[in-house]
């Protein structure tokens, strides 16, 4: 079955979370540099079933876009571009970078690698594709 991929997009970094092939669990897949990121998923496109994307949405608590919805808008426009036929689905992001790093606490990760800020990008990819997964009847 195909796969379900997720992205947290950045400035600089760019966080990318994977389903299984059942399509039920969300799993950290990598964290790159935002610049090399199409070339990325071409290859990866390439060598796996993906039947979807999900790209977390910044918004601000009261659902207005933030400084970085226009760069992820861009990222956007340039991903229908190149992906045409790549099912994209937009998702909210709120609070994702917090909720990471509370989940980097509970899970006993120690202070010098949760100050790895590629690590709260693909913990946060995690949490936007496992809150897809749940929002889905």
């Amino acid at each position: 079955m195909p796969r379900i991929l997720a992205i947290d997009y950045g400035a600089k970094r760019t966080g990318l979370a994977v389903t299984d092939p059942l399509g039920m669990i969300a799993s950290p897949l990598d964290v790159l540099p935002s610049h090399t990121l199409e070339n990325f998923l071409k290859t990866y496109f390439g060598k796996e079933e993906v039947s979807r994307v999900i790209i977390g949405m910044p918004k601000n608590t009261d659902g207005k876009p933030t400084n970085a919805t226009p760069l992820v808008q861009a990222f956007i426009n340039r991903f229908k571009k190149v992906f045409p036929s790549m099912e994209l689905i937009l998702h909210d992001e709120r609070f994702t970078s917090k909720m990471a790093m509370d989940a980097m606490i509970a899970g006993g990760m120690k202070k010098k690698d949760r100050r790895n800020k590629g690590n709260v990008d693909k913990v946060s990819a995690t949490i936007i594709l496992q809150s897809y997964l749940e929002s889905i009847p």
